[in-house]
């Protein structure tokens, strides 16, 4: 019996309601439309690659149910911009409902197919419009993208299979090549000097043949798509000659290193492209006036620590956003001066299993706060576990640290370890360090490894959370430096000399301080 009285009743709600309803009757929109923008600007990008997807909240503010007989691109079919509108995707639509006070999203990308033909200029605007209806209901919200062109180093792919060209080399170093699942190719003689007439795109690695030399010109930009980079082999090397910049908004003269993607969205997220990577053998690589950011490594330097010069000299450059490792160098050798890194997942600078390295006049940061960090900003060891738990051990014959700067946002911003059978060799001389810990395994005055340390005093960064890590009025990293250091790096990475005289020493890292012209 209930389950009869039940029954009735939901009967004769759904009637109830059926009988108040008001049948949905769509006339069509007569031009009142509104817009959440007027203009839609997808930034920039480069020809070939998509954009980011941007939207449109269109609005029925009237108190009909309407019906927007048209709803266009003003180009139609060829038009380089692409629709969807409340999940319909397209160009061209017709007779789009909309509920009184409602609203609908259109989403918006654009790619600009070139088709293999070069374009005319080096950068265009891209316009279009949505229309909506016709006549004297016409309304319409502008499109704009700024297209760049630029040089597109990829590997092949074959037609028929649809495999993607891998590189082959010498990678275990018995003289054979070895096939490697790594996606890439080769650059031919002619392009082993990027210019700053055009950006270059890399799709996987572009790799520097046995004993070809890559020369980057000052002011070039190199972007990189996804899990892309540069591979140095065996007796190959690096050259980027970067210049000071005039301008340091634009740096205009400095090679800078980042992914593909121009939207400003994209501008400081991490790990979207691979790495620099300097293979074992590959000689003589410099770096000067760079920016390198938005890696997942910025420099992977391996091996080679008893070559006769550096494997890496880097100077007067910037690397920052690195999901893991700003420089990773195991087993090699490094030298750096002006140097500033900041903002890694893991380490700023890591010198693992050993190896070289010689700092003077760098600042290593680390304002990571993306994700739990479980390194500190500068690491140091001379050993690796391997996978079957069996350790290695190569000595770290040096490590020094001149006038430098190692802080950041984690209590201890250094890790020293090693295995008693390697040589472990370090130093610390005239450096701001943090290390603020209960149980301090260091003497940081024992005149062996520390040297006139700076403890726990603030360095004073203007914003480094936002990589401005240059010296505000109240860093206690000013007028500390050694003038024997400060006479081997006489101007800092912004080009401004340092003072050597006996009444006013140098600051600390890679920026002297310059008082506001405010």
């Amino acid at each position: 019996m209930k389950r009869i009285l039940y029954f009735l009743i939901t009967i004769s709600i759904l009637v109830f309601w059926s009988s108040c309803r008001k049948d949905f009757d769509f006339s069509p929109s007569n031009g009142d439309l509104s817009f959440s923008k007027d203009t839609i600007y997808l930034d920039t990008v480069f020809a070939d690659i998509g954009s980011s997807t941007y939207n449109l909240k269109v609005y029925n503010r009237s108190d009909d149910d309407i019906s927007i007989p048209s709803l266009r691109l003003s180009q139609g079919e060829n038009s380089n911009y692409r629709l969807n509108v409340d999940g319909m995707a397209g160009k061209v639509f017709e007779n789009i409902e909309l509920l009184a006070k409602d609203s609908l999203f259109i989403f918006i990308e654009t790619t600009y197919n070139t088709n293999g033909s070069p374009l005319s200029e080096l950068q265009f605007l891209d316009t279009d419009a949505i229309e909506f209806d016709s006549g004297n209901n016409l309304q319409k919200v502008e499109l704009v993208t700024l297209i760049k062109d630029a040089i597109f180093i990829f590997p092949d792919r074959d037609n028929t299979t649809n495999v993607i060209e891998t590189l082959t080399f010498d990678v275990d170093g018995d003289g054979m090549p070895d096939e490697t699942t790594l996606q890439g190719r080769f650059l031919e003689d002619d392009e082993l000097t990027f210019t700053n007439e055009k950006p270059y795109v890399i799709y996987g690695f572009a790799a520097v043949d046995e004993g070809d030399v890559l020369t980057i010109e000052a002011g070039a930009r190199v972007h990189f798509h996804a899990n892309s980079g540069l591979l140095v082999t065996n007796n190959a090397s690096l050259k980027v000659n970067g210049a000071l910049s005039d301008d340091q908004e634009l740096l205009e003269n400095e090679v800078i290193f980042e992914g593909d993607r121009l939207e400003p969205l994209y501008e400081n997220i991490p790990g979207q492209w691979s790495t620099i990577y300097l293979f074992d053998g590959s000689v003589n690589n410099e770096i000067n006036y760079a920016t390198i950011k938005n890696s997942t490594i910025g420099v992977l330097c391996e091996l080679d620590q008893d070559a006769p010069n550096n494997k890496l000299t880097i100077t007067n450059s910037q690397i920052y956003n690195s999901s893991n490792f700003g420089i990773l160098a195991r087993a090699s050798s490094v030298r750096g001066e002006n140097l500033v890194i900041n903002n890694s997942g893991q380490s700023s600078f890591a010198g693992t299993i050993g190896g070289k390295y010689n700092f003077t006049h760098c600042t290593f940061a680390n304002y990571w706060n993306t994700s739990f960090r479980q390194f500190p900003s500068v690491l140091l060891n001379n050993f690796v576990i391997n996978a079957d738990n069996s350790v290695t051990t190569n000595n770290l014959e040096e490590a020094n640290f001149n006038n430098c700067i190692i802080y950041g946002n984690d209590n201890a911003e250094i890790d020293i370890s090693g295995e008693s059978s390697s040589d472990l060799v370090f130093k610390f001389t005239d450096c701001l360090i943090r290390f603020e810990v209960s149980q301090n395994p260091f003497n940081f005055n024992d005149g062996i490894n520390f040297e006139r340390i700076t403890l726990n005093q603030n360095p004073g960064f203007k914003s480094p959370f936002e990589n401005d890590l240059r010296l505000d009025e109240s860093s206690q990293a000013r007028g500390i430096g050694n003038s024997i250091f400060t006479n081997q790096v006489l101007f800092d990475i912004l080009g401004v000399q340092r003072p050597i005289t006996p009444e006013f020493a140098s600051d600390l890292g890679a920026y002297q301080f310059v008082p506001s012209e405010d």
